[in-house]
């Protein structure tokens, strides 16, 4: 573990809090006009999800956490756990579903995601930044339409509802970013 100091935390950093693990969620330094500068950072429990807002001084020392990364096979789901196998060792780990919270439908069968362990310990799960979508339901497409005009619902083969740019169809295939549920492109 290494030491920072509070002006050094970025966000997407693994601190060691309060006997917890927590990541750096949102930073924002703060130079008032009396006293010294400090970050003010809004941390996520990687255990249980718990939220906290915290204040460091440029002075504080906290503990800087790296998660060793696997990259593992998504197998398949039974009973509100996830099992997933090491592509190397074979190993097989089971996580809770609601790890991935409302990105769960994203995870596709034998798609490769990263696990991030603390020691033995998975915390956390990373699905790939863009998948690959089917569009299932949307309303037809309109000739002449452009991207400038607007989006329209659709429904995703995997029950999602996103926007879509009016020229997309259905039963398109599309790349959907994981961590804001937008449209990207065709695929």
């Amino acid at each position: 573990m290494a030491k920072i100091n509070g002006n050094e935390i970025r966000p997407g950093a693994i601190l060691e809090h309060d006997g917890g693990l927590w990541a750096a969620v949102k930073v924002n330094h703060v130079k008032p006009g009396k006293g010294g500068a400090f970050a003010q950072v809004e941390l996520k429990n990687l255990r249980d999800g718990r939220k906290l807002n915290e204040r460091f001084r440029s002075e504080d020392k906290v503990d800087e956490v790296k998660l060793e990364r696997k990259d593992q096979q998504f197998l398949f789901e039974a009973d509100g756990m996830l099992t997933f196998m090491d592509n190397e060792s074979f190993e097989q780990i089971e996580l809770p579903s609601d790890l991935l919270g409302d990105r769960r439908p994203f995870l596709q069968d034998g798609m490769t995601v990263t696990i991030e362990y603390h020691g033995d310990e998975a915390l956390n799960v990373a699905l790939p930044p863009k998948v690959r979508c089917k569009v299932v339901e949307t309303e037809p497409v309109t000739k002449g339409q452009t991207a400038a005009n607007g989006f329209k619902p659709a429904i995703l083969d995997n029950g999602l509802r996103i926007m879509v740019p009016p020229f997309v169809g259905t039963d398109e295939d599309i790349i959907v970013h994981t961590e804001t549920f937008e449209y990207s492109e065709r695929g």
